[in-house]
């Protein structure tokens, strides 16, 4: 009794909340000063709830992990603070009904749909930590900022990683998203693989540079983010690049991204390549907003914040960033070896979009569950036009503490209609990943795309 006592309280609450922030979409103006005030005090520096939960699973954040340990040597790979740790419980298809407050409607298709999948529940640790003056900057700039018309965009940001550290509106969470902080810049070399019904798969190597404009001291005007990347293996794709410049208003402008073809050693402009175009070297098993969890304008959804939650997420996945795992260890027919996968309690933010009459999208409606600290997608499920639940999308969340930044170790959607998946993202057995390198504008330009990919 006590148990629907408390989950007809958490679907109350979540009702409220619904209401409240369907009512405040309208209202563009920024953070109220008194609200500010309270970042780094009953507040995160980033906006979440520093007070862990009632019955202790979550914990109170505590700074996170904002320096790497004595010894660190990224061509080593990241030292997992966890490492001796075992699961509290684990999730299977047969007691998941136990847990089904906190699972994703995706998490328990895949758990009825494969018997050996399971989802092995650790200790929650809140480990997301960023440099000081990236929390001064969140609070200086907060009561400023504002949305776009429509909101697609935002106003009067100059250093902000998160616009909105308390969103009322499902779009001002997808905003703290596409601006979090990831080091300022990314380098990263990984390896992708889209993985057959039979688990047969064909790695894809890639080369990555990702900018925040925050990060440049001379960043073009409306600048949000700046990418370049190319694969780089098998030959019979290797070469072909991308280049994308995406604003931070959208409403003046829209993203602007240029293609390398190796077969006609040219570079062109490439309007199409946003939304639900296939995204490169994926065998058509993601689109190109599905990128990061999700990127690009939002401007063909409308957004819905339904609330926030406790989940079970993957979260601190060290292990999967190991060098000394490979990627056999992690590769499976069906899915990924969830041995390797550590997911915990945190709670989220959850935003459904749906697709806006008029707008054209493979996905008719996606559901989004946002991490409070690092205001990283956690996990996304996607539905087609019938409204059947097509795609599950999730995020495996590492603190980079050499950054520090959080992260991703490796996004992972399952296709459920394909009865396939890709793994995007691994790099255990390539060069280590590099953040804060002083990479300007002057870089991304139609000229340098074809220099890298030659």
């Amino acid at each position: 009794m006590k148990k629907n006592q408390t989950t007809s309280k958490a679907l109350v609450t979540l009702a409220v909340l619904a209401c409240f922030c369907s009512a405040s979409f309208n209202a563009l103006a920024g953070m109220a000063a008194a609200d500010a005030d309270r970042l780094g005090k009953d507040l995160t520096p980033m906006g979440s709830e520093k007070a862990g939960n009632s019955n202790g699973s979550i914990p109170v954040w505590d700074g996170g992990i904002a320096k790497a340990p004595a010894g660190f040597d990224a061509k080593a790979g990241y030292l997992d603070p966890f490492a001796n740790e075992k699961p509290l419980f684990t999730v299977t298809g047969a007691n998941m009904q136990q847990y089904k407050d906190k699972l994703a409607p995706g998490q328990m298709e895949m758990l009825k749909r494969f018997p050996d999948y399971k989802i092995n529940v650790y200790p929650s640790h809140r480990t997301t930590a960023y440099p000081q003056n990236v929390y001064d900057s969140i609070k200086t700039e907060a009561t400023k900022i504002e949305l776009a018309e429509g909101g697609n965009g935002i106003k009067n940001v100059t250093h902000s990683t998160v616009p909105f550290p308390a969103p009322k509106s499902g779009i001002e969470v997808i905003w703290n998203h596409l601006l979090r902080y990831r080091g300022g810049s990314i380098q990263r070399f990984s390896t992708e693989f889209p993985v057959q019904a039979n688990g047969a798969f064909t790695p894809v190597t890639r080369s990555e540079t990702l900018v925040l404009a925050q990060a440049m001291t001379n960043p073009e005007p409306n600048r949000l983010l700046y990418f370049m990347g190319s694969i780089t293996g098998p030959s019979s794709v290797a070469g072909e690049s991308l280049l994308v410049i995406d604003p931070m208003d959208q409403v003046k402008e829209s993203r602007q991204a240029w293609v390398y073809n190796p077969g006609q050693r040219r570079v062109l402009r490439a309007p199409d390549i946003s939304y639900d175009s296939p995204g490169t070297g994926a065998d058509g098993l993601r689109t190109t907003d599905d990128y990061d969890g999700y990127n690009g304008s939002p401007d063909r959804y409308d957004w819905k914040l339904i609330g926030k939650k406790e989940m079970f997420i993957s979260y601190n996945n060290y292990k999967l960033t190991s060098k000394n795992v490979k990627y056999v260890d992690i590769i499976r027919p069906g899915h990924t070896n969830q041995e390797m996968v550590r997911y915990e309690p945190h709670r989220v933010w959850v935003v459904e979009a749906t697709l806006k009459n008029g707008m054209r999208h493979i996905y008719a409606k996606r559901t989004f569950y946002i991490d409070e600290d690092s205001w990283q997608i956690a996990h996304a499920d996607a539905y087609d036009g019938r409204g059947e639940l097509w795609r599950v999308h999730e995020l495996a969340a590492v603190q980079y503490y050499d950054a520090p930044a959080p992260w991703f170790a490796c996004e992972t959607i399952y296709d459920l209609q394909a009865r396939r998946y890709l793994v995007t993202g691994l790099s255990n057995q390539e060069k280590p990943i590099k953040f804060g390198a002083n990479i300007q504008a002057s870089y991304f330009t139609a000229d340098n795309l074809r220099r890298i990919s030659n």
